[in-house]
């Protein structure tokens, strides 16, 4: 067994790794930390460890805590730094946390990706040398890569058995995990936040606290750690985790900026009669001086254009209750255009270096504003407040983010903590977060950045749900979706149905696809109505029915995931089962066709083998039942065995094509 420091500090033993760096206020830059006490505090769902560290010659402090969950598989781990030295000291290394993981057959698996293909799943082994994991955006963090990993310590990873560690760090900003693999007989993973161009000046008697890094273990594979974040997620980490997500239609892809009155009104009719029970506007609805046309004016003027919607938000509102349906809106707080009143009046507000020319992002005129700066976490608080108090009844906020930071400087910051630019912004939007969820704890919240860059347990407590991202192709999505689902449950994962040529990758996919694939997450419709067949809105609404069905077992059921489509073997299916096991919903995606296509039999996960399930299709579009409808099996056969899933639909001849995919719902006969 070998000793390891629960939080390695710099300047003692210096060719190792470690997680606090500091340079002290007389210039020197080592440190030689002890243990002076360990304490223990007690909660009715916790229990937190807080091991008190101080160095042997400066009065400079680190406590390291261990929460660890009674009700769910999770310990949280962080670190608050102080000290009492008479200028401020330096930290140049802060990680939340440390652990050493025994060499062997170890393999990593985490998710990295670009605007429209977030979520993709990548596997490796663990060889000598360093691996870094990182994002420097700035604003969204998980386009490129995730803040989360697992570790398979039996050699290649496997959905449902072997020995899996998984990490989380619960952080909204720049980020880095990295793997030291040295010559000893551990690999060395820490997290926290990323430091490059982040030293972080402390000032006497201030604590720096650093973000949680959640750590979990099963040994029942990747779909068992997938489980504990869940459960954790549910219970602890997302807004509102234990209430049903409503189905919903948003207006993006149907009309994007071409926003009236009249064409909300007909898209939310259209919504209601399909049974959807909520209808979101998205971009293009306000703009005074200047009218949000495209993207590249308006962001920051948040007054209602008046010509493409005379009644006003309280007009739709009304029009919204007419239909029985609830409605939401899109903003883009965090961000102004060159070309917009705020910009004009406040220049000083955003995020640019001094003596520098503005660096522009989206349309060639976005800008990011500085949340370091109370009066910007103030105005943007006042956007949520100035929509919610006119109009109480809204229910949802789609909360966008379309632009990293690209230039390094703060109008706010002292000149001397410049460095600082990064960390205050995630203090401020947390701090904003925090204000606007005291004042409408139940309004649903999701959390847009171009797409997927924000899906991150950091900002998940102040938010209900994420946009997996700006492609809605269904094919694409089975992918980004189940890498997404690694770490984080379905009712956090917005799934929207779209229309066929997809807007993103042109892929023409038939409609049973694009709902079975939509289902398996939060779901709803990104398309415009009034486009679709009345065949094509029948099928949604029986679709939209039978998900209400199944609802509970999707967004609060235990995931196993059975075949995975990065094996290539022509299929890819996954399950949801309740905690009770009486109830469980299957899904089966072919990912290719072939004419003499042989794909293996899925065996099911998580039933109880001594119970009795009987099986029906949703979404059934064959002329006649599958064989096994409506028959009875035990769940022990259906875990040794599975169902023969036909590969082909059984449809008429035109409406034959090369997709196939199932939804089975499995209930407990007794």
């Amino acid at each position: 067994m070998s000793d390891h420091l629960a939080y390695p500090a710099y300047g003692m033993s210096c060719p190792g790794e470690s997680a606090i760096a500091v340079r002290h206020a007389d210039g020197n830059m080592s440190l030689e930390m002890e243990v002076i006490s360990i304490n223990n505090m007690k909660t009715d769902n916790s229990s937190t460890t807080v091991i008190s560290l101080r160095d042997k010659v400066y009065p400079f402090y680190v406590d390291v805590h261990y929460k660890a969950y009674n009700d769910v598989d999770m310990i949280e781990t962080w670190s608050e730094i102080r000290h009492e030295e008479k200028k401020f000291i330096t930290l140049n290394q802060f990680s939340s946390g440390y652990l050493p993981v025994r060499r062997g057959n170890v393999w990593i698996s985490h998710l990295y990706g670009s605007w429209a293909n977030e979520g993709k799943v990548t596997q490796e082994r663990l060889e000598p040398g360093m691996k870094i994991i990182k994002n420097k955006d700035g604003v969204r963090n998980s386009h490129t890569a995730h803040s989360e990993i697992m570790f398979s310590l039996d050699g290649k990873p496997s959905e449902n058995k072997g020995r899996v560690i998984g990490a989380a760090l619960c952080y909204s900003g720049n980020y880095k995990l990295k793997i030291d693999t040295d010559d000893s007989e551990y690999h060395h993973f820490y997290a926290g936040i990323n430091e490059d161009n982040s030293s972080y000046n402390l000032r006497k008697g201030e604590v720096f606290k650093t973000p949680e890094l959640a750590l979990t273990y099963s040994n029942e594979g990747l779909s068992g750690t997938s489980r504990n974040f869940h459960k954790w997620g549910r219970k602890y980490k997302i807004a509102n985790g234990d209430k049903e997500r409503k189905i919903l239609l948003n207006s993006w892809e149907g009309v994007y900026f071409d926003i009236t009155e009249k064409g909300m009104d007909q898209m939310m009719c259209d919504i209601a009669s399909m049974g959807g029970e909520l209808f979101v506007m998205d971009d293009g609805w306000f703009g005074d001086k200047y009218k949000r046309l495209s993207d590249n004016s308006s962001l920051g003027d948040w007054m209602v254009d008046k010509v493409k919607l005379p009644n006003g938000i309280n007009g739709l509102v009304c029009d919204a209750k007419k239909n029985n349906v609830k409605f939401g809106i899109w903003i883009e707080p965090e961000m102004a255009n060159t070309t917009s009143e705020l910009y004009e009046k406040h220049p000083e507000w955003i995020i640019k270096a001094p003596e520098r020319e503005p660096v522009l992002g989206r349309g060639g005129t976005q800008l990011v504003l500085d949340l370091a700066n109370p009066m910007v976490q103030d105005y943007v608080v006042k956007i949520v407040d100035d929509i919610m108090i006119d109009n109480p009844e809204i229910d949802y906020i789609k909360w966008d983010a379309n632009m990293a930071i690209m230039n390094h400087g703060s109008n706010y910051l002292s000149k001397d903590n410049q460095s600082h630019m990064y960390i205050e912004y995630h203090r401020g939007f947390e701090k904003v977060c925090q204000r606007i969820r005291k004042s409408y704890p139940n309004l649903t919240i999701q959390a847009c950045a171009s797409g997927g860059g924000r899906a991150n347990y950091g900002l998940m407590p102040y938010f209900d749900e994420f946009w997996v991202s700006d492609n809605t192709d269904a094919l694409q999505r089975v992918y980004m979706q189940w890498g997404t689902s690694y770490f984080f449950p379905a009712i956090a994962m917005a799934s929207h149905i779209s229309a066929t040529p997809n807007h993103q990758t042109f892929r023409t996919i038939p409609l049973k696809y694009r709902i079975d694939v939509a289902m398996s997450g939060r779901l709803g419709m990104e398309i415009q109505p009034k486009d679709m067949t009345e065949e094509d809105k029948a099928q949604c609404r029986l679709a939209i029915q039978q998900y209400k069905d199944i609802r509970p077992i999707v967004q609060f059921g235990e995931i196993y995931r059975l075949i995975s489509p990065y094996d290539k073997l022509g299929v890819a299916s996954l399950m949801y089962v309740t905690e009770e096991k009486d109830k469980a919903v299957f899904y089966w995606w072919k990912t290719e066709h072939f004419y003499n296509q042989h794909l293996p039999r899925v065996t099911m996960e998580g039933l109880d083998n001594n119970k009795r399930y009987m099986v029906k299709e949703l979404n059934r579009i064959d002329n006649a039942p599958l064989s096994f409808e409506n028959k009875v099996f035990t769940g022990s056969f259906l875990m040794a065995n599975g169902l023969e899933i036909p590969y082909n639909h059984k449809v008429d001849y035109h409406k034959q094509n090369d997709y196939s995919s199932r939804i089975l719902y499995l209930e407990e006969v007794k």
